[in-house]
């Protein structure tokens, strides 16, 4: 009979199995979940709820005592600097554990055992998914975002497009009329001269005919 013998064999003996929960809860208070076969699961959980008992406690033989168990000073004291805050409101069920399933291979079912959050953490999460994410609210903003842009974006052109008008004001066009005419005089010059090389040509050979 297993009288006054709490606690799980798991097949294993007493000094594997001690190192195996070590192990297994430094890494649940380090990453705050760990996945695992479900007798293992149920049995972390005596060993995690009695270290933040210990936590909650805080003084210096309980820091010795959760030191004896996990090895990394730094877990140890993150665990108590949080413990009082964290789990103050609580005096039992520090973790959860939710059933995911049987794992491939050997078909063994695992569950995942995780810390249970505190009531600030929670309110913080829902006044983050609360009233600000309102699909109509969401639309408002939208549309705020989207004008703002625009008007952005009309302030930024303005004084390009007057800069634009300043400079083509400032540099004179010529007109069409004048090129023209310029460029007829320039044409009808050299005809006016050969039109008077003719006559005066003319002009000779009459007074040679008249002598």
């Amino acid at each position: 009979m297993r009288h006054r013998k709490a606690g799980l064999k798991l097949n294993r003996t007493s000094s594997h199995r001690k190192a195996m929960f070590r192990n297994m809860v430094t890494s649940l208070f380090k990453y705050e979940h760990i996945r695992t076969t479900d007798v293992k699961a149920k049995e972390l959980r005596r060993w995690a709820d009695h270290l933040i008992t210990l936590a909650k406690r805080g003084d210096l033989h309980a820091r010795r005592q959760a030191l004896s168990i996990i090895r990394e000073r730094n877990i140890v004291s993150k665990l108590f600097n949080e413990a009082a805050e964290r789990f103050n409101s609580r005096q039992g069920g520090f973790t959860r554990i939710v059933k995911l399933g049987r794992r491939q291979g050997d078909a063994a079912p695992i569950s995942l055992v995780e810390l249970v959050a505190s009531e600030k953490e929670k309110k913080k999460k829902t006044t983050k998914k609360g009233k600000g994410d309102s699909p109509k609210k969401r639309q408002a903003l939208e549309e705020k975002a989207l004008s703002d842009k625009k008007e952005d974006i009309s302030s930024d052109k303005a004084p390009e497009e007057g800069s634009i008008e300043t400079s083509s004001d400032s540099e004179e066009k010529p007109d069409k009329k004048t090129t023209l005419s310029s460029v007829t005089d320039e044409t009808e010059e050299p005809k006016k001269a050969k039109d008077v090389k003719k006559k005066s040509k003319s002009n000779l050979a009459k007074t040679k005919e008249k002598i």
